[in-house]
């Protein structure tokens, strides 16, 4: 191969990952936006204003329409890397892909080179996207990791009487992680004197998912309708773990073809090699009878 078509290659597989990275993003969104679409829209535009004075209006219009905000956001990020930097390392991507593509585009065959040349400023320019957008879902399975403990504890707060704001209260002082992360901003919320059923809208266009999304339902089921609140959050509890054990082996079953396609391609051929070795070196001793 070509060093050219290898360019071409890791761009387009780049282009490629970063582009399903924003897909899978948007459709995220687009799936929590008929909850707390005002929520999301007011968190969408606290996000940007930390960014403004550095970056300038045009910038930050700029960020919050790439979504920047947001993506730092659910990757929680946001306190190590400002959105200043985060359009730097943007801005930085397409310059290197085009620098890249100035001395790949030429020695392209065909039509190959305007697509190298496309390609690479591109891939360099979501590369930013794509490792937020990583990052993000490395952070939510965190989350709902930590969610079926969470929820027992919640039970037993509720249990012992206390409100479902001071259950979260708890949480957030004694977790640690995502998910005690995103208790304390509900909690400071509260404190400032939002409602209940408003932090934890707010906190449900936070996180997207379904996990958060029945925690949410049932608490406000509870306050609406004074239906036991700690019975619903044990068996909520039950049956996370329960997706999450069948989450692990999907995964050891999908693994086993692949340690088996590692054998099949590295192991044997190894050791078939060494015993063609072995009767090569031998081959005098071996065929001296004959």
């Amino acid at each position: 191969m070509t060093p050219v078509g290898l360019l071409f290659g890791i761009a387009t597989l780049l282009a490629l990952a970063a582009g399903r990275e924003v897909l899978v993003a948007r459709a995220a969104r687009r799936a929590v936006r008929n909850f707390g679409q005002g929520e999301v829209s007011n968190h969408a535009g606290g996000g940007g204003g930390s960014g403004a004075p550095a970056v300038g209006a045009g910038w930050t219009r700029a960020a919050i329409w790439l979504d920047l905000p947001q993506r730092l956001r659910r990757s929680g990020l946001q306190a190590r890397w400002p959105l200043p930097a985060v359009l730097l390392a943007k801005f930085a991507g397409l310059c290197l892909g085009a620098i890249l593509a100035l001395g790949a585009a030429p020695a392209a065959p065909g039509r190959f080179g305007l697509v190298v040349a496309v390609g690479l400023p591109a891939a360099g320019f979501f590369i930013p996207d794509a490792l937020l957008e990583r990052e993000a879902r490395r952070r939510r399975r965190r989350l709902v990791a930590a969610l079926p403990d969470a929820l027992d504890l919640l039970a037993v707060s509720v249990a012992s009487g206390r409100g479902p704001a001071e259950g979260l209260a708890q949480l957030a002082r004694a977790g640690e992680g995502p998910l005690a992360e995103e208790m304390r901003i509900a909690v400071a919320e509260l404190t400032c004197g939002s409602s209940l059923s408003t932090a934890l809208a707010a906190l449900r266009a936070r996180v997207p998912g379904s996990e958060l999304a029945t925690l949410v339902a049932t608490i406000e089921r509870s306050r609406r309708f004074g239906s036991p609140l700690a019975d619903q959050l044990r068996r909520q509890a039950a049956s996370l773990r329960r997706e999450g054990r069948r989450a692990i082996e999907e995964r050891a079953a999908r693994a086993a073809p692949k340690i088996q396609l590692v054998v099949a391609l590295v192991l044997v051929p190894s050791v078939l090699l060494m015993i063609a070795a072995g009767l090569i070196a031998n081959a005098g001793s071996l065929l001296s009878g004959f």
